[in-house]
């Protein structure tokens, strides 16, 4: 247990949670073992850039990874946004220290006989109240020039993607596998023409009928007895014209050489 305070000032302590993140071989990509330290009870407060400080004084901090909850850690790609795909966390966390020497989380782990550690200094003020809402509000303002630069950035990117799985499967195309099988696609040798406005008005009423008259066919019970009877005796007045008809096909196959 490490006692911080969040200030000087401030007469009771927190305790952070820390021991050394022990995972099997290869399970873990992002928090390698020997160098990490798991740190649990984190106060919202503390952010990447405070545990990075108070953790300093033991080795190099090459990262620091805060989570809602534990879990297996995967090797995240940087954010190709600030925009988009931000996640606030609330409440108290768990956090990975990932030192570059293994001898740094030994050390942390050391803190906990000395004093309570300092969360906001003075050369390192944690913004609270008032002052963290305006940073937050301004922060959450969007530049349109930034934001349209990115965004464009994005549809190209996108574009150039598009432009080259259709070469692929253009080339692709007609080209037996090592099977012998040769994939076959909707796209047609002749493609349709494009409906014009009055076709598309024409299409949509034929369906609207349809629809129409499916929605009113046997919308009642009685209706749909009354149609399932009218079928049977179909049925049954067919099956009587086929077995005169089969009984006349029979006498006509008679042998009569007189």
């Amino acid at each position: 247990a490490l006692a911080v305070k969040f200030a000087e000032r401030q007469r009771s302590h927190h305790c952070l949670l820390v021991k050394e993140h022990q995972v099997r071989e290869g399970a873990d990509t992002a928090h390698p073992p020997r160098r990490t330290l798991f740190v649990l009870n984190v106060p919202p407060y503390c952010g990447p850039d405070s545990l990075s400080r108070l953790f300093s004084r033991c080795g190099h901090v090459q990262s620091v990874d805060i989570c809602d909850k534990p879990g297996p850690g995967e090797k995240k790609d940087k954010l190709a946004s600030k925009f988009f795909d931000q996640k606030t966390l609330k409440g108290f966390q768990v956090a990975y220290v990932v030192f570059r020497k293994p001898a740094a989380v030994q050390a942390a782990k050391a803190l906990s006989q000395e004093g309570p550690l300092l969360i906001s200094t003075e050369s390192h003020p944690v913004k609270t109240g008032i002052s963290k809402w305006i940073a937050s509000y301004e922060a959450a303002i969007v530049d349109p020039k930034e934001l349209k630069a990115e965004v464009d950035a994005y549809m190209q990117d996108y574009d150039k993607k598009v432009a080259e799985e259709e070469a692929k499967a253009a080339l692709e195309e007609g080209v037996p596998d090592e099977e012998g099988w040769v994939k076959v696609t909707r796209k047609g040798r002749k493609p349709g023409l494009p409906r014009t406005e009055a076709a598309n008005l024409r299409v949509l009423e034929r369906e609207k009928q349809k629809r129409a008259r499916k929605e009113l066919l046997n919308f009642y019970a009685w209706q749909h007895r009354e149609t399932k009877r009218e079928h049977i005796a179909q049925l049954r007045k067919k099956f009587e014209e086929d077995k005169q008809r089969i009984a006349l096909m029979r006498a006509q196959r008679k042998f009569r050489p007189y």
